[in-house]
């Protein structure tokens, strides 16, 4: 199957102070378009900050990223915006949801910034879909940390994306509900075909995926395939 993430050779520098803080150290590897991969490893390892290099929310020092057919490399922030619209989901572990729209509101924004038509009904569909269709006219902080994390994995499917990045995504959740946002994860990357990549400390987690790259100070020490646990 062909490869929807491509990385070659990616390092970030950051500038501080006059000096360089290196976090990521030549970076190598594919994901398969429909997979399901984790990256795992201790806090400072590189995690997120790969994480958001891979989804075009900043560029690499070094190397190239290929997503999607779209060398992102030399792209400025408004293309790379216009390339997460398209092609991207993401989901935060601290829901990064706008407290002032109510979650109806909050799943259609990104369909109201594509221009679509029926930006209300789709929302309302995916809002079905992660068990929240009575909870549309809610606003963030009448919520449960379960209830925003699935608004905000509705509104990061709402552009049908072709991969969808997940940054701890049930790190803020307690265990049972943790287990019903990743089985809400699987689900629709099953039903959807839509390639799931995704960072976390919980290696239960990990195991559930089909491939686990492992990281430790800046660099990838391993990558396995794996046979996914039963959700």
């Amino acid at each position: 199957m062909a490869a929807i993430l491509s990385v070659k050779e990616v390092g970030k520098t950051y500038e501080s102070a006059g000096k360089s803080l290196t976090v990521l150290h030549r970076i190598n590897f594919e994901v398969e378009a429909a997979s399901t991969v984790s990256i795992v490893g201790p806090s400072g390892s590189g995690k997120t900050t790969l994480l958001g290099l891979c989804a075009g929310l900043d560029r690499a020092s070094l190397g190239s990223i290929v997503l999607n057919g779209v060398c992102l490399d030399e792209l400025g922030e408004d293309d790379r915006a216009k390339v997460r619209n398209q092609y991207v989901g993401f989901v935060f572990q601290n829901f990064q949801l706008l407290p002032t729209l109510t979650a109806l509101e909050n799943v259609m924004v990104p369909l109201e910034l594509r221009g679509e038509r029926g930006s209300r009904s789709r929302a309302l569909e995916l809002l079905d879909k992660v068990g929240l269709a009575d909870r549309g006219h809610h606003y963030p902080l009448q919520l449960s940390g379960g209830e925003q994390q699935r608004v905000s994995i509705a509104r990061a499917f709402s552009n049908s994306p072709q991969i969808l990045f997940a940054d701890e995504p049930t790190g803020n959740l307690d265990a049972e509900t943790s287990e019903t946002i990743e089985r809400l994860l699987f689900n629709l990357n099953r039903d959807m075909g839509t390639t799931l990549v995704l960072v976390t400390h919980d290696m239960e987690l990990a195991f559930k995926t089909k491939r686990v790259i492992r990281m430790k100070g800046g660099g990838v020490i391993s990558d396995e395939v794996t046979q996914p646990k039963e959700l």
